[in-house]
């Protein structure tokens, strides 16, 4: 672990340098010029615990010099709180308009660091990031399920806040996606990464969570290739839906009442997967080659949805269309949907004749099995 732990060294994340995104540790100025490092397997991991923690303190102190707001948060007692003595930071590998996400160790284990730089003068911008944080921190901390992306601990000391969450190493399904030839995968695969997807929105329903935001971007896959739903900024709970409107999420995946701004029901998620089941039936991005703007009056106005490709499963499509329904009520629930794709899965691993290649005298015996599945169907939900 110490020759682990050598690699992650404490950072700045908002100074540049120019050499790579991780910066060294600070030094004091009186102290006597630094010997040689020792090798790995000699390095004191307590020394470097002590020197996590004065870094990220230099980091906090000085940035809250001109931010009071940091003096009522450093009271705050939080059982997620996290120890930033055992947080080693190492290198960026992903980043949004106000956050960036880096490799690191905490209490001696590999994780991922979410770090929100929360501006100082931009009001508007500040609460609604303020909110997304407490919000995420608040869901990821009670949610626990092999398909949700786990939750470590997090940093709220503004203007730096952080979520430490499990090290996801192969990144997000779209990037997955976008190393694979269009209309490559196999239906196997399909199957198995949709099922995760499916089983962990299952999940997440039934805990009264609305995601608002599922999209390949936010599907993290680990060493197994096992798909767990990711960033909850802009989820809610379904209560708080009800006397709130869209607009919330990406375009290209959005459900045409979000983009509408109307009334909307966790129907919004289901729409979302069908635009990701989509996804890996193509492989390609939807609405591509439109602007987020154009896709969404396309989604909206017009009731336009992504091709579907000709070699598809007709259960896969069948599935899709229903998915993205415009009418929300149309819409299954995933207890549907896992149904479905496990009824598939099985009748594939059984070696079942009519339904690895199908074709149009198999089409009836496929409608019938997904005609069996009550849109409401019921099955246990596995934490």
């Amino acid at each position: 672990m110490l020759r682990m732990a050598s690699c992650f060294r404490a950072v700045r994340p908002w100074k540049k340098s120019s050499r790579n995104d991780s910066l060294p540790l600070p030094s004091s100025s009186t102290a006597p010029p630094a010997a040689a490092p020792p090798p790995p397997e000699t390095q004191d991991f307590e020394k470097m615990r002590s020197n996590s923690m004065e870094s990220w303190s230099m980091l906090l102190e000085s940035d809250n010099l001109d931010n009071p707001a940091g003096k009522d948060a450093a009271a705050e007692s939080e059982e997620w709180v996290a120890d930033l003595s055992q947080l080693f930071i190492g290198n960026k590998f992903a980043s949004g308009a106000h956050s960036r996400i880096y490799r690191g160790i905490y209490k001696q284990r590999a994780v991922a660091v979410k770090v929100v730089r929360i501006p100082d003068r931009d009001e508007e911008t500040r609460a609604r990031l303020e909110k997304q944080f407490s919000s995420e921190v608040a869901l990821l901390s009670r949610l626990y399920h092999p398909n949700i992306v786990q939750f470590i601990a997090a940093c709220k000391k503004p203007p730096l806040y952080c979520i430490i969450m499990e090290y996801m190493s192969q990144g997000t399904l779209r990037m997955y996606l976008h190393k694979k030839e269009p209309y490559s995968l196999s239906t196997e695969t399909i199957l198995r990464l949709a099922l995760d997807i499916s089983r962990g929105m299952l999940y997440l329903h039934s805990q009264g969570v609305i995601h608002r935001d599922l999209k390949s971007h936010n599907l993290l896959l680990n060493d197994e290739m096992r798909v767990k739903v990711a960033d909850f900024g802009t989820s809610c709970l379904e209560t708080q839906s009800r006397a709130s409107k869209g607009n919330a999420g990406t375009y290209r995946w959005m459900a045409p009442e979000m983009i509408k701004e109307r009334p909307y029901t966790r129907k919004v998620d289901v729409y979302s997967f069908g635009i990701v089941l989509w996804e890996l039936t193509t492989a390609l991005v939807p609405f591509q080659g439109m602007t987020p703007v154009q896709a969404a009056f396309a989604v909206s106005e017009k009731n336009a949805r992504p091709p579907l490709a000709d070699n598809c499963s007709h259960v896969l499509a069948n599935l899709i269309k229903r998915c993205w329904d415009q009418n929300p009520a149309k819409r299954p629930d995933f207890n549907y949907i896992v149904s479905v794709l496990e009824k598939y899965d099985q009748c594939l691993r059984e070696g079942n004749p009519h339904l690895p290649h199908v074709g149009l005298s198999t089409r009836g015996v496929l409608d019938h099995f997904m005609n069996c599945i009550p849109m409401t169907s019921s099955i246990p939900v596995h934490a």
